[in-house]
């Protein structure tokens, strides 16, 4: 399948090869379709899996699906057979910025404005919770029209991905361009870490080499951590200050997206860009769809027969909720709820409930991404949707049961109860990630005053 002028699941047209890793090579491509020119990415597998990289590629694609921008790398579909997943990308054309920076600095003007196209796609993947953790000129690419765009999104953590201290523990990134907390390894910030490695890209732009640098790793580090580094005299004041103001060691003190963008120099002919809105709903489920498939072996590809065809379109099957019937309404009241008669001890019912305006299956959707987002297995079956942990807990895997219920075709109550593990680390996960990832489809948790039945 990997040859010039092969047909790529009838939709592509390879052409040539044009690079490729350990896992993965990537190829010009041309639309059957439409024509259009777009970049594919064949992942291995088999090599995935033995890698331990299942996890990266998921995210890298939930990641890519999630921030679409004029200044990100647009993802366009994902397909898979049994041994293959492949990335339907954007072509850009104009190559690495550092392929400009390895001829020496470049103008002010023209290196003001690659970063001000840097910071605004990185404000908008912070905004939707993403943190790319390796910022650097091999990662930014330039269309047809010298237009800066982010690519490369596998070392990148997501907002539900910190831990209980809300700082993030997993030390990646290129050297030269790591923040000093990243090496320190006490946890950092996302944001922060990703606002220093574009002051690096900055200075690199601007001066034509790198701010910290040294042969020895171990001084490289103390550089960095120090923030021990010298303007050269073409650069002026105000970028200097800038530079100073981003490039300080202590995360606390360093300078936040939003000053940046305030900032005199670097609104110096800045255009704002209206990025379009998230996807919600059922293009949202479309596109964590993508995410599942490209790991599920037992979905159409080649050579695949008519019952695994079955299996892989029963899963994508409409959501039929179950009817709540009177005394289900009844109990939502504490006042007439009767469980205490015939259960020893309510209170200690591992269960939750809440209600919902949305549509059942965007419901569905909801939780098939929070599965997705924190590592979850996912399935459904009529009206109960099943999350199953991938990690053993302190009582083995923690399995939570979701059943939807219609009370009116625009209203739904959702009950969550444990089925399996730790009871501890339900309700702490119940309490914590589960609520605040529902909370653009909640409309009231059982027991608030909002909630009227």
């Amino acid at each position: 399948m990997e040859k010039k002028g092969a047909i790529l699941m009838n939709r592509y047209e390879l052409g040539r090869l044009l690079g490729q890793g350990t896992f993965a090579k990537v190829y010009h491509a041309r639309s059957l379709q439409t024509g259009q020119n777009v970049a594919i990415k064949i992942i291995d597998k088999e090599k995935v899996l033995r890698g331990g990289l299942i996890d990266q590629i998921k995210r890298e694609i939930s990641v890519m699906r999630l921030v679409r921008h004029p200044n990100i790398v647009q993802l366009y579909e994902v397909m898979a057979s049994k041994t293959k997943i492949y990335f339907a990308m954007e072509y850009v054309t104009g190559g690495e910025l550092f392929s400009k920076v390895a001829k020496g600095k470049l103008k002010e003007d023209v290196a003001r404005k690659y970063f001000q196209q840097l910071i605004g796609a990185v404000d908008f993947c912070h905004s939707r919770g993403v943190y790319h953790r390796d910022i650097k000129p091999e990662n930014l690419l330039l269309d047809v029209n010298g237009n800066l765009k982010i690519s490369d999104f596998g070392l990148t953590a997501l907002w539900d991905s910190r831990k209980q201290d809300g700082l993030l523990h997993t030390t990646c990134g290129t050297p030269a361009y790591v923040a000093p907390e990243v090496i320190t390894k006490n946890g950092y910030d996302g944001a922060k870490s990703d606002i220093w490695s574009c002051g690096v890209v900055l200075f690199v732009l601007l001066a034509g080499y790198l701010p910290f640098n040294d042969p020895n790793l171990m001084e490289l580090y103390r550089k960095i951590i120090k923030g021990e580094f010298k303007c050269p005299n073409w650069i002026n004041s105000d970028a200097r200050k800038l530079l100073s103001r981003i490039l300080h060691p202590n995360p606390s003190s360093r300078i936040s997206i939003d000053k940046i963008m305030s900032n005199s120099w670097f609104k110096k002919g800045y255009k704002q860009i209206e990025t379009p809105p998230s996807p919600q709903g059922q293009a949202r489920c479309t596109l964590l769809k993508d995410v599942h498939e490209a790991f599920d072996s037992s979905l159409p590809s080649e050579g695949v027969d008519n019952s695994q065809k079955e299996v892989a379109e029963d899963a994508r099957s409409p959501v039929k909720p179950n009817n709540y019937n009177a005394f289900n309404i009844i109990s939502l009241s504490k006042g007439f709820d009767l469980s205490g008669l015939f259960e020893k001890d309510s209170n200690q019912r591992l269960e939750a409930r809440f209600t919902s305006k949305e549509p059942a299956s965007t419901i569905v959707s909801k939780f098939q991404e929070i599965a997705m987002m924190e590592s979850f297995n996912f399935n459904k079956k009529d009206g109960t949707v099943k999350l199953q942990g991938c990690k053993e807990g302190r009582k083995g895997q923690l399995e939570i049961d979701a059943e939807i219920f219609e009370v009116t075709p625009s209203f739904f109550v959702v009950e969550l109860n444990k089925a399996s593990g730790d009871t501890l680390e339900y309700k702490n996960f119940c309490n914590q990630e589960l609520r605040r990832s529902l909370k653009d489809i909640v409309w009231a948790w059982q027991g608030n005053e909002q909630q009227q039945v």
